[in-house]
């Protein structure tokens, strides 16, 4: 499967931000489309007819009515009984939108369940619980538009959710499509539950690290700006969202989630994690900073050998031979994964916690949306960042010592991200993320005088190769047959303190067990 090289790529990213009939207000467009209709008269004749057809068909299925509800339960209740087609699908519908260049009206703005009952959804995952924490700086004040705007210096795009359809309006380009895939996944989460979110507009930044620093906006009065972006902080107050990867990173060849997930199962069984290489093994971008560099100095060598066997991965390299190593399935091959953060947090994480082998981690400064649900000891392994070489060589030692214990973390990371941050799990947080956020509102959205509809068909349809291959491989053809989980309460205060002390204890464990070691090697000398 080859990629589209540099001059294709940004046509692609122009195609769909910048093309002119997605200008709402410009007269030329208007007029250009005018005229296409005028010459397709008949076409659109016989669509119209089967239009009518189709509405007739999904009259007793669809429900237009409207909700009301300010709580996350009563956002589960919406969706009521009524009967329904759980196989009736919703493909992308590129004729209509080539002819027309407008969104198709044939997918269901809201719906009804066959099987609504609350009370056989399952939980939601622990680590939904931080939306809460994530939303409290707001929680007493409100969103207010003035807070809004704010946030729009360094967002690449604004987001507005209004009567159930999506309106974007873009300020900037994002690194390569990171914009274009968020916005692919939101879409999704609509068609999957279509009409169930409040009317809302946020701002997001694609960019890496968090920018709303919380020292900032101490008083009562502050407003902090609510941004969304892939990582935060403990210093910030950036809302964390899924990165654009779980619907596929195109550029790198790494397919959606669902695809990943089903592909890892395999790869972990190939090898029992046993017979595994016993090393801790790494793959990636050493060049994008300085403790990526760092790490590399723990690479075995004719005079040391730290436990660890480290790859450098050349992505322009890769390209060329077709991304030979780096399908993430093949990498089950060592006892243990070492996972590193970038220039912020790394999209590799999830892959790296999904193979069945403890993850030796190494100390974070950055939080992506579900790894404060993980334990040390239990998820992963604790490496310290400022001696990494003598913390991985004993974090290898130990398991390899420990095996039933090391297997045991391998396992449970690798259950939680297989389980718990499944793809139903992804868009269910997601979901109780923007219907959080919502309720915070002070005032009611509208449309922006540049923003125009997104659909599946807006994003897909313009594209080609590789991006619209990963899109029509993410693509929700029909709403969810199953209500999302059931959001679990904010901590309480006492509570969120004793689970981060007991993180804290679990990691000081680790570190007395290294000084330990290391003091007998120096008397063994």
């Amino acid at each position: 499967m080859k990629l589209m090289k540099g001059n294709s790529e940004e046509k692609l990213m122009k195609t769909y931000w910048i093309r002119p009939v997605f200008q709402r207000n410009s007269f030329g467009s208007k007029w250009r489309l005018m005229k296409k209709k005028a010459n397709s008269k008949s076409t659109l004749l016989v669509y119209s007819f089967f239009f009518l057809l189709a509405l007739l068909f999904l009259a007793a299925w669809i429900d237009l009515a409207k909700y009301a509800g300010n709580t996350s339960q009563k956002a589960l209740q919406i969706f009521s009984r009524t009967p329904s087609n759980p196989n009736l699908e919703f493909p992308l519908d590129c004729s209509i939108w080539n002819q027309t260049n407008t969104c198709p009206k044939n997918y269901p703005t809201s719906y009804k369940l066959s099987n609504p009952n609350s009370s056989l959804n399952p939980k939601c995952p622990e680590f939904f619980r931080w939306i809460h924490e994530d939303l409290r700086p707001w929680r007493e004040t409100g969103i207010t538009m003035e807070m809004v705007e704010k946030a729009r210096k360094t967002a690449h795009f604004r987001l507005v959710i209004l009567d159930g359809k999506i309106y974007v309006e873009k300020f900037r380009q994002s690194i390569q499509t990171r914009a274009l895939f968020t916005l692919w996944g939101i879409v999704q989460l609509m068609r999957r539950y279509p009409g169930k979110l409040p009317d809302l507009e946020l701002m997001f930044d694609c960019n890496d690290r968090p920018v709303i620093q919380a020292k900032h906006y101490r008083q009562p009065d502050s407003g902090p700006p609510p941004l969304f972006r892939y990582c935060s902080d403990w210093k910030s107050l950036d809302i964390v969202f899924p990165d654009w990867s779980f619907w596929g990173w195109a550029e790198t060849n790494m397919k959606p989630w669902r695809i990943v997930l089903k592909d890892m199962k395999e790869g972990n069984k190939r090898t029992k994690w046993e017979d595994r290489v016993p090393y801790a093994y790494w793959r990636g971008n050493p060049n994008v900073c300085p403790w990526r560099a760092d790490l590399m100095k723990c690479n075995v060598t004719d005079k040391n050998d730290w436990n660890t066997r480290l790859y450098v991965q050349d992505w322009d390299k890769e390209a060329k031979i077709g991304y030979k190593q780096s399908n993430v399935a093949d990498q089950c091959t060592h006892r243990y994964k070492i996972y590193i953060e970038g220039w912020a947090w790394s999209v590799s994480e999830k892959y790296i916690l999904a193979c069945d082998s403890p993850t030796l981690l190494v100390s974070l400064h950055w939080h992506d949306f579900f790894v404060r649900g993980m334990i040390p000891q239990k998820h992963y392994w604790p490496v310290r960042d400022n001696d990494k070489c003598k913390s991985l060589k004993f974090a290898v030692e130990y398991g390899n010592f420990h095996t039933q214990k090391a297997k045991a973390i391998g396992e449970a990371g690798s259950s939680f991200i297989h389980e718990d941050l499944k793809m139903e799990n992804v868009y269910d947080y997601i979901f109780h993320l923007l219907y959080e956020y919502a309720k915070l509102f002070k005032y009611k959205p509208t449309i922006p005088p540049n923003a125009v509809e997104l659909c599946a068909e807006a994003v897909a349809c313009p594209a080609n190769g590789i991006w619209k291959e990963f899109m029509e491989l993410s693509l929700e053809k029909s709403p969810s047959n199953s209500i999302p989980c059931s959001m679990p309460p904010p901590y309480e205060p006492q509570e969120l303190k004793s689970f981060i002390d007991a993180k804290v204890k679990s990691m000081k464990e680790v570190e007395a067990w290294e000084n330990e070691y290391w003091e007998k090697q120096i008397e063994k000398q």
